[in-house]
């Protein structure tokens, strides 16, 4: 099985546990994009829904696509009172759109899950002419000491290819991202902003965030398992909360003509 497609197995879990996405990201999207009303959206991978509330609050017409039937299943129950969500279930590479459509192009937490060599094209294929190109992502930071230590000792012990406590960079600035875009010659520069949040969780709360991690749903159940009491015992031995830090970041570019 591919990381990509343990989502669908925990949809549920996923659309309660996963977070949102600042207010502030959508404010920017809205005010660099030009987006109104009357656009047209199209997100890649909407996943639960957690990113297409905030695109649905500025009020365009919105496209929801991901792979996952269950997934789009949470998204639609999330999303029932939006009529300007429609949703479907397809992959990117082959979900049926009108070329030139869309003001905007966007996937929440889902953009590297794609092929570089289709997914540009596809994009500006779906964009109208200087449309625009959105993509954004969790970066989550390493709790603090002295739970920090904690987790790298449990890590250690029961799933040591994991531990890396600097983060995910995919979505970071020196990440990929500025890169394949400027490789595809299909879109202006990028303009890249960020955002600093955390929310805090219970044992409980954090254990349901991880059961949505796909590197731990990889893993065998036995070996999950003994990693998820000890994550707990962890967090319970300092005091049974948790705050979960992280950098948003969102990478915008336009269409060139």
């Amino acid at each position: 099985m591919l990381h990509k497609d343990t989502f669908e197995g925990v949809a549920r879990l996923y659309a309660e546990a996963r977070p949102g996405y600042p207010t502030a990201l959508f404010a920017d999207l809205a005010a660099i994009t030009g987006l109104h009303a009357a656009d047209h959206v199209l997100e890649v991978g909407c996943g639960a829904g957690q990113a297409t509330v905030g695109l649905a609050d500025l009020g365009p017409r919105i496209l929801a696509s991901d792979p996952g039937e269950a997934l789009v299943a949470e998204a639609r129950a999330r999303l029932a009172d939006r009529p300007n969500v429609a949703f479907a279930v397809a992959p990117f590479e082959t979900l049926p759109f009108e070329p030139g459509r869309f003001r905007l192009v966007t996937a929440a937490q889902a953009w590297h899950w794609l092929d570089p060599a289709l997914a540009y094209e596809r994009a500006a294929e779906a964009l109208e002419p200087e449309g625009w190109l959105a993509i954004f992502g969790h970066v989550p930071l390493p709790p603090a000491e002295p739970l920090l230590g904690a987790f790298e000792a449990v890590f250690r012990r029961f799933a040591p290819d994991l531990w890396t406590p600097a983060g995910e960079h995919w979505y970071r600035p020196e990440g990929p991202i500025r890169a394949l875009v400027a490789r595809s010659a299909l879109f202006g520069p990028v303009l890249h902003r960020a955002y600093l949040w955390s929310h805090e969780l219970d044992t409980a709360g954090y254990l349901a965030l991880s059961g949505t991690k796909s590197y731990f749903n990889l893993l065998p159940s036995g070996r999950r398992t003994d990693l998820f009491q000890a994550l707990a015992a962890a967090v319970d031995g300092h005091g049974g909360r948790i705050t979960v830090a992280y950098e948003t970041h969102l990478h915008l570019a336009q269409k060139l003509d």
